[in-house]
């Protein structure tokens, strides 16, 4: 899995680190950004969800081979 956040896109809402907290937090500014060490999603099925969940789009989740 590979996961992309644009991050000029972001706007910190944190709907991503409510539905996936395994996955994402948020910066010191409140910007989404990846738990360190799960770079990949470690395959947590929610990392869709938190995609679905960003109001902007923010969130790109992608098969790794893609």
């Amino acid at each position: 899995m590979h996961i992309d956040i644009d991050t000029d896109r972001c706007i910190g809402a944190g709907q991503c680190a409510l539905a996936a907290p395994g996955v994402f937090t948020q910066d010191d500014d409140g910007f989404s950004t990846l738990v360190p060490g799960r770079e990949d999603g470690g395959g947590d099925p929610m990392a869709r969800v938190a995609a679905r969940a960003c109001p902007v789009g923010a969130i790109t989740v992608s098969e790794a081979d893609d």
